[in-house]
This record gives C-alpha cells, structure tokens and sequence, in this order.
C-alpha cells in the first residue's frame, strides 16, 4: 500500500439536516440526497456526521440495518431510545454503539435546555445479519481504545493539553477527527471539524497547538 495521507476541512462537508425545525448536518461522506461517488466510504467508515440539535429538536422513529453507529456527544445531552428497550442518556465523555445488525428503529432527541451537538460514526460491519446490539460507556478514559470488532475497528480518544503528543496508530485506514482545539499533524494544521484519511502511513503522530485538544481516531484494518 503507497501511503496516503488525505485532509478534509471541516468547510468541505456536505450541508444537511433541516435548519428549519432546529437539526444542522454536516457530512463527510456521501449521505441522504447527496451523493458523491468518489467518497462513499473509508475502509469500513461510512458516515461521519456532525449533528447540530436544538432545544426540543431531534429524529424521529426512523430504522437502521447492517451497520455499527457509535455515537461522541461534544455538548448538552442526547436521548437515545431503540426498539430493543434501550432508553438513554448520553452525556459528554460516553461512547455509545448501536449495531443494527438485522434491523433496529430509534429516537434521538434534545430533550435538554441548551443546544446539543454530537459526533456519529457509521461502519460497516464484516457480516450482514445478526441481532442488534446497544452499549453505552460512561466517561471513557483518555487513551484506552473502544473496539468495534465487527467491523475491525478501534476507535481511540485522545485528550491533549497544549504541547502534548500523541501517536497515531499503524493501520491500514486511520481517520481522524478533530472535535476541538487545534493540532498539527505533519506539515498540516488542523482545527475543529477539520479530518485526515490516512493509508498505510507509519510513524505519524498528533500535536496540540496552542490549547485543550480533543481528538477521534479509528484504527482500521484493511
């Protein structure tokens, strides 16, 4: 594999949503009615989509099938409830993972007072089918990796203060996201929004510029 490393600015992504009843989208893959068919998908990531919810907004009861969502809140409170029973709240700091497996149907809302926005990841797993699966992590720790064994993925949160380092892991397909703060990675500067696809690259790692960063990273096989 020829290493590639590929920067996308967070004022490149696809607008979506409906501004109207309170939910902003922006995209970085093909998603809904826009389609793009040079960029589908990364390795097993196929969506990653910053949601802007305001106070009361949300999705309505809509279905999911064959795909593994995790979900990043970055501010506010999402509520999260499924056709399995699951009925949760997910706060700043939680990883939660819907896989849909043969088919679910859900609900995400801002029930809260102040704006929500959060961060959702869509892969493909290896295998169609199944039964669908719901975990939420409270408080994940800073550096310890969540797997997504099904899709062969690792996601990794990373933390950093100004002047901190981070390694980037050796993988196949590593894509990351920059929440907040600003980094440089390489020759790049990188702020909030702003992502990298990288292949096969090796020996790469991540600087917090010149405050609080806070970054999302999947490690993913070929």
């Amino acid at each position: 594999m020829v290493p590639v490393m590929d920067v996308r600015r967070a004022d490149e992504r696809y607008r979506g949503g409906d501004p109207a009843t309170g939910i902003e989208s922006r995209h970085a893959f093909s998603f809904g009615f826009h389609y793009d068919p040079d960029n589908l998908r990364f390795g097993p990531l196929i969506a990653c989509n910053e949601e802007r919810l305001a106070p009361g907004a949300g999705f309505d009861e809509h279905p999911h099938s064959h795909t593994e969502i995790v979900t990043w809140v970055v501010e506010g409170e999402l509520t999260h409830r499924d056709s399995q029973g699951n009925e949760t709240l997910v706060r700043p700091g939680d990883v939660q993972r819907l896989g849909s497996a043969g088919g679910v149907r859900h609900v995400e809302r801002n029930d809260g007072p102040v704006p929500l926005t959060f961060v959702q990841m869509w892969l493909a797993p290896r295998e169609p089918g199944g039964d669908p699966a719901y975990e939420i992590v409270r408080g994940i720790a800073d550096s310890t990796p969540y797997a997504v064994p099904g899709a062969g993925a690792l996601l990794h949160v990373r933390r950093l203060v100004a002047g901190e380092r981070t390694a980037v892991p050796d993988a196949a397909y590593v894509y990351l996201h920059v929440v907040r703060g600003g980094v440089r990675i390489g020759s790049y500067e990188l702020g909030p929004g702003d992502a990298v696809r990288a292949e096969g690259e090796k020996d790469l790692d991540v600087v917090a510029a010149s405050g609080p960063a806070e970054l999302l990273m999947w490690e993913m096989a070929a």
